[in-house]
């Protein structure tokens, strides 16, 4: 990438996407889960989060948006993050099926900016609509505070099937962030650029593939 979007720019697109039932790109519709938003964000600004992906029609497009941002930019953990960065979840629903907590990046969306008390806002599709989600990686089991303040939103839904004791608030199910705008600010780990296994190779895909939980 030779031109980077500026941080506002990137949350300007996200924030015109709150409440959007159906997401286009170039006059053609795009996959309405928070993959395909997250990619459409950045379509507006010429940088297909997709490309370079191997083709496989039952692919995960949140492993799509995480290959492309080890290759072009940046995966970290933290502290400093900023709007604009991206944020990957782990076991969000039961993408293999098996009813086992062994899903790895099931969700994705883009940092829209930073309270004062660490809360990260985030735009990304959960439900029925894209819209405004928390996360608090100091108080990550806390959902809402004595006073009503929500910290972290649940976004994993609750099933009979689940395993006992099983996490559903995002700060719980935080993976790590993903910069693409300025990536020389982070230096990454070693896990979170380490190889993905043939495994994970096999399962990227240039359609997001899943739908929404």
């Amino acid at each position: 990438m030779t031109s980077l979007p500026s941080r506002s720019a990137i949350v300007e697109s996200a924030a015109k996407l709150i409440g959007a039932r159906t997401i286009t790109s170039q006059g053609k519709r795009i996959a309405y889960d928070c993959a395909g938003v997250t990619r459409a964000i950045f379509l507006e600004h010429g940088i297909d989060v997709y490309r370079g992906a191997f083709h496989d029609p039952k692919g995960n497009g949140v492993r799509l948006i995480h290959n492309y941002v080890r290759r072009h930019g940046t995966v970290h953990q933290g502290p400093n993050v900023g709007p604009g960065d991206l944020v990957f979840f782990d076991n969000t629903w039961d993408f293999n099926g098996d009813g086992k907590l062994n899903d790895p990046l099931t969700h994705v969306g883009v940092v829209e900016r930073l309270e004062p008390d660490g809360t990260v806002i985030f735009i990304s599709r959960v439900a029925h609509a894209v819209e405004r989600y928390r996360m608090n990686l100091t108080q990550p089991h806390v959902h809402k505070t004595a006073q009503g303040r929500v910290l972290n939103d649940y976004i994993r839904r609750k099933l009979s099937t689940d395993p006992g004791r099983t996490a559903r608030l995002t700060g719980e199910l935080f993976s790590f962030y993903g910069n693409l705008l300025d990536p020389q600010q982070h230096v990454s780990t070693k896990e979170t650029l380490a190889e993905p296994s043939d495994l994970e190779r096999t399962s990227l895909s240039l359609s997001s593939g899943v739908s929404e939980q």
